[in-house]
């Protein structure tokens, strides 16, 4: 039996480049699924499973932003790659702190679209299952792989998929440095231009959730270098 092909959402409301995106994914195996509107893109996410979701700020009735918001309530696995003609900083910014995995700026190239949806796909299918990992421990934080929950001083901390994998990486390195370039590359994949301040964002919405609310300042910046974790 042949195995199941990856399946995307895809959601733009400008028909031409909704029918060029659906057609090169194809080209690439995947079986993609389309909506035109965010009440149709949420009915299909309740319907269906879905690997991917590709997802147009601009939409009518209610925007992309709003879109990913909603899907995080109820799903916080899928990985939402967020396309938008806005390219300031804080509208990268919203997108991610929302719960988006990735941002791509209009326009783009149909290439580079590619490259980010096999980055996103191939980390979330090589993500380990329940079975197979145990609970991280850095001092007061304890990190659930399993379920990818976090708490801290017994108190859980609700963090996007992103911020959860930045987490992690640094407490997994026990104290050492983690470069910028390495954080890029290993979650965001290699494709990702490591010259946004996208890192420092996430690093900023993690000392927000982390740091500040117990009085701790465990997330520490090498400047020039990187980052790392001290959990004394």
């Amino acid at each position: 039996m042949p195995d199941k092909k990856l399946s995307i959402l895809l959601v733009e409301d400008e028909e031409n480049l909704h029918e060029a995106l659906k057609l090169n994914l194809e080209l690439e195996g995947y079986e993609v699924s389309s909506a035109y509107d965010g009440p149709q893109a949420l009915k299909a996410v309740q319907n269906e499973y879905f690997d991917l979701i590709i997802l147009d700020v601009m939409l009518p009735e209610m925007d992309g932003i709003a879109v990913t918001e909603t899907v995080r309530i109820s799903n916080n696995e899928v990985p939402i790659l967020i396309l938008s003609a806005r390219n300031s900083s804080a509208d990268r910014v919203l997108g991610l702190k929302k719960g988006a995995d990735d941002y791509l700026t209009k326009p783009f190239y149909m290439k580079e679209l590619i490259l980010r949806v096999h980055a996103l796909l191939k980390r979330n299918q090589s993500a380990p299952r329940d079975h197979e990992i145990d609970n991280v421990v850095a001092g007061d934080i304890i990190i659930n792989q399993g379920q990818k929950k976090v708490t801290r001083q017994n108190t859980e901390v609700v963090l996007t998929p992103r911020e959860y994998q930045v987490l992690l990486r640094l407490v997994q390195a026990k104290g050492e440095l983690v470069s910028k370039k390495s954080l890029v590359e290993e979650i965001w994949g290699s494709s990702f231009d490591a010259n946004t301040n996208t890192i420092e964002v996430y690093i900023n919405f993690l000392r927000k959730k982390i740091d500040k609310p117990f009085g701790k300042d465990s997330i520490k910046t090498k400047i020039g270098f990187g980052y790392y974790f001290d959990d004394k």
